[in-house]
């Protein structure tokens, strides 16, 4: 769908809608967060944050990772605008788990930093992260956290009484800088027996700006620009959901489309066409009688495309095609323990065609038995659970080239986990978490063999690899007074064999060859946050402060561990009176010198941001109207954790300075 035509369309809806808004409940998807703790409490043991609603949009940007990046623990890996998945507390790739309402995202993000993530903050509702293990509940690869993108495709419960009615949002918006204009649709309608659900987005870009002048080699491109060279970018996807609701439950299906056109900013002249389509059932029984209360059931299928082309020839072809199930049964209380007993199944078929074809083509089978248990008492809560893998990763070698092992691989892997919230007074609870974690090795750590011009490096997979085990102790205090509040919490996680690129010293194909080796490592960090209410009454001031730090070492060498965020710290006013908000902050990252020998380092840089909006009823309706004023200095800043700052020094700076201005209906 055309720009022009999506924004006619929304409007065009947005007016016809209000007539049938007036009898619409007011009643919208209730906040729950699912990511952490099955049982639905809002208590969590684990770290974790949330974000939704206003304080989404104004910290949306283009990715995923971007949109994360700064929430105490969180960093991004910024391959330039388009391409960034989160890492947390210093683990990236197959360590993050990223999931779309609760299921697995078959995507192949993980594989390479160049390939985006298949899910744009345009069509998200909510985003949860969880920072530590979520292995208990996800699997081994998410040793680091998981993040939760939901969407209210399939609804879960009724938005509406027995008369019906409609709700929706619009959402405009425009930015310089990287020149963009962006739209979205989203309506939800139905009655108590049934709910439909369409969106549709589009966001289009052209080269970011940057403080620095870079040179460009891209066709028809200035030679020299103070932009980063082929950096544009057009993103659109589409979906449409039901769900049908009973006394005890709901049953629920959708389908979605997203694909993502951008250059991939380390080669000027080669551009990427992503591609996914994402089947999903979710369904519940609820409020049952005997032994078990409850079963939640969710299935999804995912196809995945993703084209390189070199100017205008067909380079590398990756696809992926995925399916998982899920299924997780409450069961009844006995005396104050409850808890949840599931099964999760996931298969995935890669292939990678073309002369960057640097992994097999493989499959990927797991299988998986867990439970999670909570024991209440007066004084907190105590919670413990287990899960049981059975990995089996094949490889299939490529018809075209002969250089890839071809055999199969088996792993059992197991991850366990202690945890305790104790409230220690009305205000205060403290927190512990101990888990034991095992992932079995990917595919292409396992039988990669080729030129990965992302990383700018030869990779060898070692078929012989083991099981990464890790160990991660994590302690953290609350307190909470009104509006006030404080967070912080501290982590040591060890690996016993790490799976790392370690350099063999020889080059192949002109490149430096690098093998998956299993090494000792321990990350150790920090992470606080904090709201302090200074003025109070008929205007509301708020200073919120954050920080983190993160020291990740090879236990083997005594070396920093590459991609670590240096200490960042940040602060921001936040002022509200009736329908305005305003908000002034900066954002601090010190120096990062602890990087491996022969990687550079990087300097330290503060990006100050501004931001107001002002709120409207008209009619039935309500109007948001917002701008935002990103990196008001026009600071010059590279990231510490990005692959491009080694690969390719200089070439993709963090966005320079940047104005948006947007608008969104909710009726």
């Amino acid at each position: 769908m055309k720009k022009s035509s999506l924004a006619l369309l929304a409007l065009g809806t947005f007016s016809s809608a209000t007539v049938f808004a007036q009898t619409a409940s007011p009643s919208t998807l209730a906040p729950v967060t699912i990511t952490g703790n099955p049982l639905g409490a809002t208590d969590l043991i684990a770290p974790a944050a949330q974000y939704s609603g206003v304080e989404l949009l104004f910290r949306s940007q283009t990715t995923i990772g971007e949109t994360l990046d700064g929430t105490p623990g969180v960093a991004s890996t910024y391959f330039g605008p388009n391409a960034s998945r989160p890492i947390i507390r210093g683990l990236d790739g197959d360590r993050v788990r990223i999931l779309s309402n609760g299921g697995s995202v078959a995507d192949v993000s993980s594989l390479s930093y160049d390939h985006a993530v298949t899910a744009d903050p345009l069509s998200v509702q909510r985003i949860e992260v969880l920072r530590g293990p979520g292995a208990l509940l996800y699997g081994g690869n998410a040793v680091g956290g998981v993040v939760n993108v939901l969407d209210s495709r399939i609804a879960r419960e009724a938005l509406f009484d027995a008369k019906g009615g409609v709700i929706g949002k619009v959402d405009l918006g425009a930015a310089t800088g990287n020149a963009e204009r962006s739209a979205a649709l989203m309506l939800d309608g139905g009655n108590d027996r049934f709910a439909l659900h369409v969106d549709a987005f589009e966001r289009t870009t052209d080269d970011l700006a940057v403080p620095v002048d870079l040179a460009c080699s891209k066709p028809g491109a200035s030679t020299v620009a103070r932009a980063i060279c082929n950096s544009a970018s057009s993103t659109r996807g589409a979906a449409v959901g039901g769900s049908l609701f009973f006394a005890k439950g709901y049953l629920g299906a959708s389908v979605s489309q997203f694909s993502s056109n951008y250059g991939t900013v380390a080669e000027d002249e080669v551009t990427i066409d992503m591609k996914s389509q994402r089947y999903a059932i979710d369904g519940a029984l609820q409020s049952l009688e005997g032994p078990v209360q409850s079963i939640k059931l969710h299935w999804g299928q995912s196809d995945y495309a993703h084209t390189e082309f070199e100017g205008a020839m067909t380079g590398t072809v990756f696809k992926s095609n995925g399916q998982d199930l899920r299924l997780e049964a409450r069961h009844a209380r006995l005396g104050p323990l409850e808890g949840v007993i599931g099964m999760q199944v996931e298969t995935s078929d890669f292939s990678a065609a073309g002369e960057e074809a640097f992994a097999p083509f493989s499959q990927t089978r797991q299988t998986a038995a867990f439970m999670y248990e909570e024991l209440g008492f007066r004084w907190g809560r105590v919670s413990g659970g287990a899960r049981l893998e059975n990995v089996e990763v094949q490889s299939y070698g490529n018809p075209d080239v002969d250089r890839f092992v071809v055999g199969t691989r088996s792993f059992q892997p197991g991850s366990y986990a202690l945890g305790a919230l104790w409230n220690v007074a009305p205000t205060w609870q403290l927190t512990s978490n101990l888990a034991y974690s095992q992932r079995a090795p990917k595919d292409y750590e396992l039988f990669a063999n080729g030129a990965h011009i992302a990383t700018n490096a030869y990779e060898i997979g070692d078929p012989s690899l083991g099981l990464e085990k890790s160990t991660n102790l994590d302690i953290g205090a609350q307190w909470k007074n009104g509006a006030n509040r404080f967070a912080v919490s501290g982590f040591v996680n060890q690996f016993d064999n790490y799976i790392a690129q370690v350099a063999t010293g020889v080059q192949e194909g002109g490149l430096d060859a690098y093998v998956y080796a299993q090494v000792k490592a321990e990350f150790t960090g920090l992470e606080a946050s904090s709201n302090l209410r200074l003025l109070e009454g008929g205007q509301t001031l708020d200073l919120e402060l954050r920080g983190d730090t993160v020291r990740a070492r090879n236990s083997n060498t005594g070396q920093a561990l590459p991609r670590i965020a240096p200490m960042r710290l940040g602060a921001t006013l936040v002022w509200a009176q009736g329908p305005w908000t305003a908000r002034l902050g900066a954002n601090h990252s010190a120096a990062q010198t602890d990087v491996p020998d022969g990687q550079n380092s990087t300097k330290a840089y503060t990006l100050w941001n501004v931001s107001a909006a002002y709120s409207m009823k008209v009619g039935p309706t309500q109007v948001l109207w917002f701008a935002k004023l990103e990196n008001i200095t026009d600071a010059l800043a590279y990231s510490a954790s990005s692959i491009l700052t080694q690969t390719a020094p200089g070439k993709a700076p963090m966005p320079g300075r940047t104005a948006k201005l947007g608008v969104r209906w909710s009726f």
